[in-house]
């Protein structure tokens, strides 16, 4: 956010006119007591969008109609009325009320003194004042030792604190000139009188109706005490303002980067481009570079780079030492509608090391996370095709050694796809179609394929369908052909090409449910009507035709297809519960095993060694094969809801040839009132180094909402019980009030070679925004 531009977004509130968005609500009266009786608002347009259809209030006068009014009397003396006790001026949008009022229909001229209380049905504003001297016929004049407010515009956010107060202002003076609106000694706030908790006060603001207001010696107060003081500030109140400045400066504290210190500039270029940059030191490590360049070339495309880097002086180690930790990223997203039902998308992201995402990302995720991939697509869809050019990079770090990492390119690929699609409606019968062609490539430690080789892979498929008596029996045959332009032969890289023809043959068999009902269920599921309902499923695949598995180049999973012949058996247990009108899905118990008639799966399995192929990873995220096997591991997946906002997960494998639970993950998501809960966990005994070895506990325990009024908590952790350590925590306290709130939150991060603690603030404004260390997306409120 600009310098100071939360301060004048305060400004900005109240900086509307009667039919622009950006201009000041209280000067509307100027505006709107004129245009009301001489013109007929347009609609708004795409070239135009401030424009307000005009608001209709019951009973009010017509749109060129003036309601003179008074409880006492009214007296004509030429052209002017004399309005006595109680007197009232009446437009379509609004009311000027006042003790005594003199109105001269000849020039419009009005004098209002005593108690006046003006209120814009539109504009949901309302002042009061001393007296105002106005003129409806050229909207120029004054208001006097004024006071009022105005409804705030909700923009209803996460992360955003909201408020229904409205904002309230104060001034001497509220000056109409004939193209602008000038407020002395003026006070805003959207917190409630008489002891708000801010206040923005400025001896004079000026303003120019949807361009821009001007500030001087503005003084931001918090309870009384005066924090920010700026002598000249200029604020566009353009609908998208494009104006190059200063960014908010920021300072923070981390025991591993040492006293942080940031500013930042934003630079509009143009009506389509601009740029940001936010250079910031830290003491101990040194400057790093945060680079976004945004852009919309025309319309329907649009593009956001960010460039991060840091130039390392190095982690101070206790030998005195120093361990260089730095490197720069790069992420673009895309997209552009090229015409003719094409459109392009692409997401670039480029690491430098591992390394240094993991010294200096602040998301636990990201660091954590050893992939970088990037994917861009040029495509067309028409009648159930699909045509599209793909251009993708993947790279997975092994570790944070350089060079160990392994690089999966696609550049360029077209694909093809022809989803089901019915030969003859009078016959259940379909066909569909994937296909692929491009080049490839594959680079690793000690492996790497040429430069770009061919693959072309094509897959139609026909199926259909025969139901009766609750049996459903859903059958597919297809073929797929595959060329490779390189093999691997005794683990090196050939320039000999291969060739795959396969068969694939699929069979879905469902059976006819079984289900009870039960008047009365127990205690804990509420005591409703139970209905349990067994549902069996069995499902048979064959495929032949893959020879020379092991010399095929692994790229993606279309390499992962080996000769089987299986079956699957799926059982699952549901239990629905009725509560008066109510019906939902209280448990689902799912167990599936499947039984492997080839063992070897046509001879593709390494002794000793981990296997992945299509079938397994169909079955399980988790590698179980390191030899022959007629049966896969017994997976079981549970769902709950005891209440509506508790959800429970539990998925489990166990593996009875090794009679052990090879992996379980449970979860647990839910809120009640305003506690809201979230804990996981995982652990994986792998066998063989099958898959890595995990035991970790994550969780999230919170208290309160965003715009919670009051005291709000929150804290997660992610616990590792192989090294006994706790990775990473964050609790945050927050304090909202009507119209303002403070967070405080406290970081931790602990693995690898990372042991640092961070402290961040966030003071934030209802309806406005926020400034501080503390970025939005890291924060639980």
């Amino acid at each position: 956010m600009k310098l100071f531009e939360i301060y004048i977004i305060l400004i900005n509130t109240f900086l509307r006119v009667c039919h622009v968005i950006s201009s000041f609500h209280w000067v509307s009266l100027f505006v709107c007591s004129s245009l009301s009786a001489q013109l007929t608002l347009p609609s708004p347009t795409a070239s135009n969008p401030n424009i307000k259809i005009p608001f209709l209030r019951p009973d009010a006068p017509a749109r060129n109609q003036v309601l003179v009014k008074a409880l006492g009397s009214q007296t004509v003396e030429g052209d002017w009325v004399r309005l006595r006790v109680a007197a009232s001026i009446e437009l379509t949008e609004s009311i000027l009320e006042a003790d005594e009022i003199d109105y001269n229909t000849e020039t419009g001229e009005a004098h209002a003194r005593g108690s006046v209380h003006y209120r814009n049905y539109e504009e949901g504003e309302e002042i009061f004042c001393a007296r105002a001297d106005y003129n409806t016929k050229d909207a120029t004049g004054k208001f006097y030792e004024i006071r009022g407010s105005f409804e705030a515009r909700i923009d209803a956010r996460p992360g955003i604190l909201t408020s229904k107060n409205p904002f309230q202002f104060r001034g001497k003076i509220a000056e109409r000139l004939r193209d602008r609106y000038i407020l002395y000694q003026g006070i805003v706030t959207s917190c409630t009188y008489p002891r708000p908790w801010w206040t923005l006060r400025s001896p004079k603001f000026d303003i120019l109706p949807n361009k821009r207001a001007i500030t001087q010696r503005a003084l931001f107060r918090l309870k009384g005490v005066p924090l920010f003081y700026f002598p000249y500030f200029y604020k566009s109140l353009e609908k998208q303002p494009r104006r190059s400045g200063f960014l908010t400066p920021n300072v923070g504290n981390s025991s591993r980067f040492g006293q942080m210190l940031g500013i930042g500039y934003y630079w509009a270029i143009n009506r389509s481009y601009d740029l940001t940059y936010r250079p910031q030191y830290f003491t101990a490590r040194g400057f790093v570079h945060n680079v976004e360049f945004r852009g919309k070339p025309r319309n329907g495309s649009d593009f956001d780079m960010t460039i991060f880097g840091v130039a390392d002086r190095g982690l101070r180690l206790n030998d005195g030492s120093r361990l260089k930790q730095g490197g720069f990223s790069i992420n673009v997203n895309g997209k552009s509608e090229i015409g003719r039902g094409w459109r392009a998308q692409g997401v670039l992201n480029y690491l430098s090391n591992f390394t240094f995402r993991q010294a200096f990302t602040q998301s636990f995720t990201e660091a954590i996370f050893s992939e970088v991939n990037s994917v861009g697509f040029v495509e067309k869809q028409w009648d159930g095709n699909n045509v599209q050019v793909v251009f993708a990079r993947s790279q997975n770090f092994q570790s944070t050694l350089d060079g160990d990492s392994i690089t999966i390119r696609r550049l360029p690929q077209l694909e093809y796809t022809r989803r089901d699609t019915q030969i003859w409606k009078k016959i259940p019968v379909w066909v569909s179609l994937e296909s692929t062609a491009g080049l490839v490539r594959r680079s690793q430690p000690l492996f790497q394929t040429r430069q770009h080789v061919e693959r072309i892979d094509v897959a139609p498929r026909i199926s259909t369908a025969f139901r009766h008596a609750g049996f459903s029996l859903v059958p597919s045959f297809g073929i797929r052909e595959s060329y490779w332009g390189s093999t691997k032969d005794g683990g090196r890289v050939s320039g000999g090409n291969i060739r795959r023809s396969a068969r694939d043959l699929f069979v879905d068999f469902t059976m006819p449910s079984l289900a009870r009902i039960f008047e009365k269920s127990p205690r804990i599921m509420g005591g409703g009507k139970v209905k349990h309902v067994i549902e069996p499923r069995v499902n048979y695949r064959f495929v032949s035709g893959v020879s020379d598995f092991s010399r095929i180049i692994r790229f993606d999973e279309t390499e992962l297809l080996a000769n089987t012949n299986e079956l699957e058996i799926s059982l699952t247990n549901r239990l629905y519960v009725k509560r008066g009108l109510l019906t939902q899905e209280w448990l689902s118990w799912q167990v599936w095993q499947k039984r492997y008639f080839d063992p070897t799966f046509g001879g593709s399995l390494l002794e000793g060694r981990r296997n992945v192929n299509q079938s397994t990873v169909d079955f399980s995220p988790f590698a179980f094969l390191d030899g022959a096997r007629r049966y896969s591991p017994v997976a079981s997946a549970v769902r709950m809801t005891p209440i509506p906002t508790i959800g429970v997960e539990w998925r489990m494998d166990y593996d009875p040839r090794r009679s052990t639970i090879t992996n379980s993950s449970f979860m647990v998501d839910g809120r009640v009132d305003q506690w809201f809960l979230s804990v996981g966990h995982t652990q994986i005994d792998s066998v063989n180094s099958l898959s890595p070895n995990n035991n970790q506990l994550r969780g999230v325990l919170g208290w309160g909402a965003d715009s919670r009024k009051g005291w709000n908590a929150a804290f997660n952790a992610v616990y590792d019980y192989r090294v006994r350590q706790l990775q990473f925590s964050n609790t945050q306290v927050t304090y909202n009030t009507d119209c303002c709130g403070f967070s405080l939150q406290y970081r931790r991060f602990s693995f690898g070679t990372r042991n640092e603690n961070q402290f961040r603030v966030a003071f934030a404004i209802a309806n406005l925004g926020s400034f501080g260390t503390l970025r939005r997306q890291e924060r639980f409120f």
